[in-house]
């Protein structure tokens, strides 16, 4: 009797000590991870780091004089493989970070490749390679599937045109970063997150002195929403025509003052002079290259002609482009090729032809289209993010609704500037006061407003 009594008090806390890593490892995997599998990926790591380097093929022969000191001075007759030398290993609450040194006849090209061989061999979730300086690579771990549910990291990079918008699969914030990478083209099928991604880079400029600039020709459907925060807003490809004139307009006033005071952009200007810098968002451009009659065709290659003088020289005058779209194809017309090549970041959502993802990545990352065409479609918000560098990884955007990113540009309408080239497309909503939400957007706002 004493006997099962004593195998009740044990058993019972060790029960419920289970039962509650079990819950959460499902329901809260940070809290597991902190707990039970940072420990235990470090000790697999610490014990197997040598075998896992030698059988991945990421050793290199010794050089003759670790050879010679190894059998004349520590008296050993085998000499090891020479495996990178770890730096630094670093948990976190979504993983495990080690900095490698690489020896000489290694690079970050093969370690890379064996990134899934020890992502087995440690029993983490992903490992994802970054070389951070020549000779140096980082193993990002991730010990869960971090894009199950999105948290965004607390700390994100800063910046005057940084905006942190999704969670990459390595637990790292993905941030635009217009300085870097001033065009991005976006692209995904409905259903996709598509809209989702948008929301929050907008929330994220709308807290940011900037201009934002809609064009959505689907009767404002989507940017209706943003009006508050809108400088201009078009909804028909009417509008977007004259619209798009007057930012090429407003490029070039822009680069009449560059030459005046002799410097190449526009953050070289002293700050009380220096022009607000203007972020145009186009949602579904495909409605911009659609025709039906030749006096739509004229209308058409006057439009594509402008955005790709945006894209070829609005950079250095501070007029950045989002282009959006559910599919991107050659197919579209003359001019899609050459607006792409202008478009130095990628985001491609799961998309429903091959094409479409093959125009988003496949020139900046051919291997990137296979993953872009296995995303599933029970999760929204998941995409392939990549730039003419040639990098990508997959992300994911945390939910946010269009009520929410509604409030959220409502709450900083009071950083709307005024843009006297575009200022007859300033929503009514904006001139009068009054609700967006109630206020028609199809009629352009008295140049005055």
């Amino acid at each position: 009797m004493t006997d099962v009594a004593t195998l009740w008090e044990v058993g019972l806390p060790l029960a419920g000590t289970a039962g509650g890593l079990g819950y959460a490892k499902v329901r809260a995997p940070r809290v597991f991870w902190s707990l039970v599998g940072l420990p235990v990926t470090r000790v697999r790591f610490s014990m197997n780091y040598h075998s896992t380097m030698d059988v991945c093929g990421l050793t290199v022969q010794p050089s003759r004089l670790r050879a010679f000191m190894v059998r004349n001075l520590a008296r050993r007759p085998d000499v090891q493989p020479v495996p990178p030398k770890v730096r630094r290993v670093r948990g976190t609450s979504t993983g495990l970070r080690v900095t490698l040194r690489l020896p000489a006849g290694l690079e970050p090209a093969d370690v890379m490749a064996a990134s899934e061989r020890l992502r087995h061999a440690w029993g983490v979730h992903s490992v994802t390679v970054v070389e951070t300086k020549p000779g140096f690579v980082e193993l990002r771990m991730t010990g869960y599937d971090v894009l199950n549910r999105v948290r965004m990291p607390r700390q994100s990079p800063s910046g005057p045109m940084t905006v942190p918008v999704a969670l990459r699969e390595d637990g790292t914030a993905f941030v635009r970063d217009y300085l870097k990478v001033p065009h991005a083209l976006t692209l995904g099928a409905n259903q996709s997150g598509k809209s989702m991604y948008q929301r929050n880079l907008v929330t994220g400029l709308a807290r940011l002195p900037v201009a934002l600039v809609g064009i959505d020709c689907k009767r404002g459907v989507e940017q209706r929403g943003y009006a508050p925060r809108l400088s201009a807003l078009a909804i028909t490809p009417e509008e977007a025509d004259g619209l798009l004139d007057g930012l090429v307009g407003e490029m070039e006033d822009r680069f009449d003052l560059l030459s005046d005071h002799g410097v190449a952009d526009i953050w070289a200007l002293p700050e009380k002079i220096r022009p607000v810098p203007v972020v145009v968002l186009v949602d579904e451009v495909a409605e911009l290259f659609l025709v039906a009659t030749k006096k739509d065709e004229e209308r058409r290659d006057r439009m594509v002609t402008q955005l790709i003088r945006l894209g070829q020289l609005a950079r250095a005058a501070g007029i950045f482009l989002e282009v959006c779209g559910q599919r991107f194809g050659s197919d579209l017309g003359k001019g899609a090729t050459a607006l792409r090549a202008q478009l130095t970041g990628r985001t491609v959502h799961r998309v429903n032809d091959k094409q479409t993802a093959e125009m988003g990545v496949g020139d900046i990352a051919p291997d990137a289209v296979v993953t872009v065409l296995t995303i599933p479609p029970d999760r929204p918000g998941i995409a392939v993010a990549g730039d003419t560098s040639g990098g990508w990884s997959r992300i994911r955007t945390p939910a946010l609704t269009a009520a929410e990113a509604a409030a959220i540009c409502a709450k900083y309408a009071h950083l709307t500037p005024d843009l006297p080239a575009v200022a007859a497309y300033r929503p009514v909503a904006l001139a009068g006061g009054g609700d967006a939400e109630s206020v028609p957007l199809g009629k352009p706002a008295p140049a005055t407003a």
